[in-house]
């Protein structure tokens, strides 16, 4: 069966999906994208992740394409024509098609809106996820992160970086040494206060310098229950080097313990006992949404 997209109020097949070569999107990376995961039919977190489009929209100064309840149907009619029961939805939406000029458009333009979906192989137990490898790189991204922009330039060059050095990911490094996210995912680590015991996740603050992940938002919402401590601060590569355990989370991914870094093993080289307990607590927040 083909694979069909939403353009701009139409259905269309996949292979026959156009937009105008003068599309702000195309020409200035000018829209924001959001993506959803799909897990046994059911689209997890949805409302956090339709509440982040929104913000991006309205940091860019872009109008809504339609109501979220119009986007919502639209989304679960993509899903459904293309039969995903474990994959994504795909939405983004541009400025409009304008003629090239980098100011806005002078008369306002409809906003351009494209969704898609994908089929994903998800592991047969959420909870015991492959580990990888990661290496670490310099965060040369703009200096809005925390908008889900389309321009996305920086991390497809981190990603690559990764893929050529046989890691699944780089995280991005600042010039205070601090670890800011992944290329596509944001980065933790678990250590132990010394002078306590007590055990803590680390990971950068939701401010300007990185995106909040709906899976970061759904681990800091699940800490209180769990009674883990979360330090929102950034961490350094020595502290990531020497941490007890490491992991990254992403709606396409979820989360995903860290083997090494930069060749470098990190703690045991297998999924920490506290790295595991959130692989189950996650594993049941999805759970508990598919029921």
């Amino acid at each position: 069966m083909p694979r069909i997209a939403y353009v701009n109020g139409r259905y269309v097949p996949h292979a026959h999906a156009q937009v105008g070569i003068e599309d702000r999107g195309y020409q200035f990376a000018d829209g924001v994208y959001d993506v959803v995961p799909i897990v046994k039919g059911t689209f997890i977190d949805e409302d956090w992740h339709w509440d982040r489009l929104e913000r991006g929209l309205a940091e860019l100064r872009i109008d809504q394409p339609v109501s979220r309840k119009a986007l919502t149907m639209i989304a679960r009619r993509i899903a459904k024509m293309n039969m995903i029961e474990n994959g994504i939805v795909y939405v983004q939406v541009t400025r409009g098609e304008a003629p090239r000029d980098h100011k806005f458009p002078a008369k306002p333009v409809p906003p351009a809106m494209v969704v898609t979906g994908r089929h994903l192989k998800m592991p047969d137990d959420l909870a015991k996820p492959q580990m990888i490898d990661v290496i670490t790189g310099p965060d040369q991204r703009w200096a809005r992160p925390d908008i889900k922009s389309i321009s996305l330039l920086p991390n497809v060059l981190a990603k690559q970086a990764a893929a050529e050095a046989n890691a699944y990911e780089t995280w991005l490094v600042n010039e205070r040494n601090e670890v800011t996210e992944g290329s596509s995912a944001n980065a933790w680590i678990v250590r132990r206060d010394p002078e306590s015991g007590r055990v803590i996740l680390k990971t950068h603050q939701s401010d300007q310098a990185i995106l909040k992940g709906i899976v970061r938002t759904a681990l800091v919402a699940l800490a209180e229950k769990h009674q883990w401590s979360i330090d929102e601060t950034p961490f350094t590569v020595d502290e990531l080097m020497s941490a007890d355990e490491a992991f990254q989370s992403s709606s396409g991914n979820m989360i995903r313990p860290v083997r090494s870094v930069n060749g470098s093993t990190i703690g045991s080289g297998e999924t920490g006992p506290v790295t595991q307990e959130i692989l189950n607590a996650f594993a049941d927040h999805i759970a508990s949404q598919c029921s």
